[in-house]
């Protein structure tokens, strides 16, 4: 049965990675001495539940983990620093630190290192998450003892509903745009004004123009969603957003 740590200190590892093309170690203690740190391991890089829900859950909500009171949130999986790297460029994972646990110093003083030679990846991080507070874990979700690749607890909703279950998360918002239109430079800076992230498709760029009739039935940019919902173009931003 896989350790639960809360109580605990996290194990004294340093980490070896690679910043501006130099080798740059860093210490557990750097990474949480005096700070509230969210951690989330996972078995690799680049997998297929890592990269579309685990590592863009935690980046989408680490706004809404910053305003209740985390300082980081930390990404670690038993690969090299070269492949993690790699996977926060492919991710645009901003908002978290991706950190390499190379040697798995770290995930075995855990407990929390397996074995995944049946896949042919050797010893891998289980997944789970907590959270540390200057060091000491003070909660783990650990993901439950079945075959596979289970994820059902380690999750940012779960780690955000537990510090804070009444935590307001903010408005997903996607914006479809063209280079050089007026309009839509006037709804990205609505949406800048009012504290709103969004996320900009560009037409020729990102998508095509059929992709757009597709999903909205026009053809104009801008054109803004907002938790799914079509907003339209700048003037009903406007009004929607009440300027």
């Amino acid at each position: 049965m896989l350790p639960n740590k809360e109580g605990q200190k996290v194990p004294n590892v340093t980490f070896r990675t690679r910043k501006n093309n130099e080798w740059v170690d860093v210490t557990t203690d750097e990474l949480f001495a005096g700070k509230t740190v969210v951690v989330f391991s996972l078995p690799g890089a680049f997998t297929p539940t890592c990269s579309s829900t685990h590592l863009p859950g935690y980046n989408e909500l680490a706004p809404v983990f910053k305003e209740n009171g985390v300082d980081s949130i930390i990404c670690l999986s038993v690969n090299d620093t070269f492949v993690m790297n790699e996977w926060a460029k492919d991710q645009e994972a901003d908002n978290v630190i991706l950190i390499p646990d190379g040697n798995g110093e770290f995930t075995e003083g855990m407990g929390m290192l397996v074995d995944k030679a049946d896949l042919g990846f050797g010893k891998r991080s289980w997944r789970y998450s907590m959270l540390v507070k200057d060091g000491f874990v003070e909660k783990m979700f650990i993901e439950p003892e079945v075959p596979g690749d289970p994820f059902e607890v380690s999750d940012a909703e779960t780690m955000l509903k537990y510090i804070n279950p009444n935590a307001k998360k903010r408005p997903l918002v996607s914006l479809f745009s063209k280079v050089g239109c007026p309009f839509c430079a006037k709804a990205k800076q609505m949406l800048t004004d009012k504290g709103l992230e969004y996320e900009e498709i560009v037409l020729g760029k990102d998508v095509t123009t059929k992709s757009l009739r597709a999903v909205s039935g026009k053809t104009t940019t801008p054109q803004v969603f907002i938790d799914g919902k079509a907003i339209g173009g700048s003037e009903e931003l406007a009004a929607y957003l009440g300027v």
